[in-house]
């Protein structure tokens, strides 16, 4: 009996060591095929400019951009100018969601407030961001609340679709099954019309996160002394290639990094869905 049973505590072991295994092999996954192309690219990238094709004044070697960014980082200038940009993206992107899940709520599930808030950000939506720049610098000058206001423009149109196409989404016969159970409006919205427009809703806030990445360097132009979208401006007023190439590299970094959390949240938020597996 004692044998048997610690033969079987054994198996159990072995059994949650496999299936620890299988989960990391499973995340590594990803990561492991997702940096294949990089990787290619790069190694591409620095032959062909070892062997002049590509203007060592034009586009420097990869290791020359690393060790700027590494140069940079060393002397504490990347922090700073990191820093500065994630805040700007916080708060612009807390301020713009904010306000795309209150608007977004009432226009996806009141009819006649669609009738008279949709069309006008419909037409805000075509504004290009550069064309917010001076009138934003008017209002509020040059500081943070500019900057800010402009990456919440930027974030909040792509989550605000996303939410009223999620909610005009659900299917009417759920509703209905509510009503015959005779739910609430508020019993409604929170158990059949907030789960059912949630993939909609998170796919939204990753479109917003991805838009105020890119509204983060038209707010840099306005005047900034610092952010990563001040180091690409100053990269060109200096005439310094490496230092605009590892400015668009931090980018491209910070808003996979972001993204990928983001997208780690959704899966977690998800769970509960039978979708479809790729092979």
């Amino acid at each position: 009996m004692e044998r048997n049973s610690a033969s079987v505590v054994g198996n159990i072991g072995i059994g949650k060591k496999a299936k620890k295994s299988v989960q990391r092999s499973g995340k590594l996954q990803p990561i492991i095929w997702g940096s294949i192309l990089p990787i290619i690219l790069i190694i591409a990238w620095e032959f062909l400019s070892k062997i002049g094709v590509f203007p060592k004044h034009l586009l420097p070697a990869p290791t020359i951009v690393i060790s700027k960014i590494i140069e940079m980082a060393q002397d504490g200038t990347l922090w700073s100018h990191l820093g500065i940009t994630l805040y700007r993206i916080f708060f612009g992107f807390v301020l713009g969601v904010g306000f795309a899940v209150v608007l977004g709520a009432i226009v996806g599930y009141l009819k006649k407030a669609e009738l008279l808030l949709d069309p006008i950000f419909q037409a805000f939506r075509s504004i290009p961001s550069l064309a917010w720049v001076p009138l934003f610098i008017l209002w509020m000058g040059i500081g943070e609340p500019s900057k800010i206001a402009l990456i919440a423009v930027g974030v909040f149109f792509p989550v605000y679709l996303n939410i009223v196409s999620g909610i005009q989404g659900v299917d009417r016969k759920i509703i209905e099954v509510g009503r015959i159970y005779n739910f609430t409006t508020y019993q409604l919205i929170k158990r059949i019309i907030l789960p059912a427009s949630l993939p909609s809703f998170l796919v939204g806030i990753r479109s917003g996160l991805g838009l105020g990445w890119m509204f983060v360097v038209a707010a840099e132009l306005m005047g900034a002394s610092k952010g990563i979208g001040y180091l690409l401006v100053y990269g060109q007023n200096t005439y310094s290639p490496e230092l605009i190439i590892a400015s668009i590299v931090l980018f491209a970094i910070m808003g996979k990094l972001t993204d990928s959390l983001l997208k780690g949240l959704e899966g977690k938020a998800l769970h509960w869905q039978d979708s479809f597996v790729k092979n």
